[in-house]
Formats: structure tokens, C-alpha cells, sequence
């Protein structure tokens, strides 16, 4: 489990198959100021809000499992070495709350359509599938990226989040550019709340 507030990124360094793993899967290798230790091998970190498992760490760098699943769901299909990403490490019992809960469990990509800069906040337009409308409100939480935002307006097939300066200046939301695809996780609890309907 996440918070989606970020204080580190890491730049990918290598992208490769490993025999070792099912057919389909990659293996990323990212360097990173993000802190680990031995015993976190094969805890669950959060990579551009997608939840993966930390497999090896190296002097300056940390290798990490992607699945076929995870990538038919995220961006990471497309991705490219040098990318930076944003890193989050799984809550502790006690680590105060600040964004609202992320499981890393990515519903879907969304493509930018438009950024407007408003007093050096960004106001970000992202494509929304009809199908993925009732789990978005406005004034709801979203993950993006796996940066915990506020859903500021909903569209017929779009919504918008405004991104203040502090968050572009941790994140790789200031890297974004019209066309890119991002990692969206839509919030757990209208998640149940929709299923509970059915």
C-alpha cells in the first residue's frame, strides 16, 4: 500500500528478458537516490504507480520484475531507457498519511490531451475510456504516475488535474508532454463502492 506522495525518482537504466521468468516478462534495472536494504528484496515498491517487486539491489541501482500483466496495464509497454520514474516505498504502520491509499494495482493508461500553466501549476487535460467514467469524480483522488492528485474536472471522454509547483519539482509529472501516456489508478474505495451496486 502507497500514499502517492513522492520524494524520490529513478532513471532506467536497462530493460531486458530473463530466461528465468515467464515469457513476456521484463526485468528494469533503475538507478535512484531511494534508499534500500537487503532485507527489502522482494518487497512491493511503487515504480510510476505501478506496484512491483524489488528482486536484486546493486551498489546504485535496484532491479525490479514486470509481469505480461502489468505491462498490457501501464505504460510501461512503451517504455524507453532513460526514463525517469517516480519511486514510492510501501507505507510502514505508523507513517503518516498525507495523499490517500494506492494499492499500485493500475486500472488503465490515459493519454495527455492538453497542459495549461496557470501560475506555474499545471493544469493537466488526460483522456478518459467511457467505460471508466462512474469511478471518477470531481474533487476525488487519482493516482497519476503514482503521484496522489485531485480530479478538478470531468469531461464527456476527459478529466483534469492541476498539479501545483512543489509536485512538479519531485515528480516526472513536469516531464509530461501532449500525446504521453501515464499509469491510472482510480480510487479503491469507489472502486468497492461501485461493486457493492452490481
Amino acid at each position: 500500500m502507497f500514499n502517492g506522495i513522492i520524494y524520490n525518482q529513478g532513471q532506467i537504466k536497462s530493460i531486458r528478458r530473463n530466461p528465468k521468468y515467464v515469457a513476456g516478462s521484463l526485468v528494469i534495472e533503475v538507478s535512484s537516490n531511494a534508499s534500500f536494504k537487503k532485507s527489502d528484496i522482494g518487497e512491493s515498491v511503487s515504480c510510476d504507480g505501478v506496484c512491483l517487486t524489488l528482486i536484486r539491489i546493486k551498489k546504485k541501482s535496484f532491479l525490479f520484475y514486470l509481469s505480461k500483466e502489468t505491462l498490457n496495464r501501464s505504460n510501461f509497454k512503451n517504455t524507453k531507457t532513460g526514463k525517469y520514474i517516480n519511486i514510492e516505498k510501501s507505507l510502514n504502520h505508523g507513517k503518516k498519511i498525507s495523499g490517500h491509499y494506492i494499492q499500485g494495482h493500475v486500472d488503465t493508461t490515459s493519454k495527455v490531451k492538453n497542459i495549461k500553466v496557470i501560475d506555474k501549476s499545471w493544469v493537466i487535460s488526460f483522456s478518459l475510456e467511457k467505460k471508466f467514467k462512474n469511478l471518477i469524480v470531481e474533487k476525488g483522488s487519482i493516482s497519476i504516475n503514482g503521484v496522489s492528485l485531485t480530479v478538478s474536472k470531468v469531461g464527456k471522454n476527459s478529466f483534469e488535474s492541476t498539479i501545483i509547483p512543489h509536485t512538479l519539482k519531485l515528480t516526472n509529472l513536469i516531464n509530461l508532454k501532449k500525446k504521453d501516456l501515464v499509469n491510472i489508478e482510480f480510487d479503491i474505495f469507489g472502486k468497492y463502492l461501485l461493486n457493492l451496486k452490481k
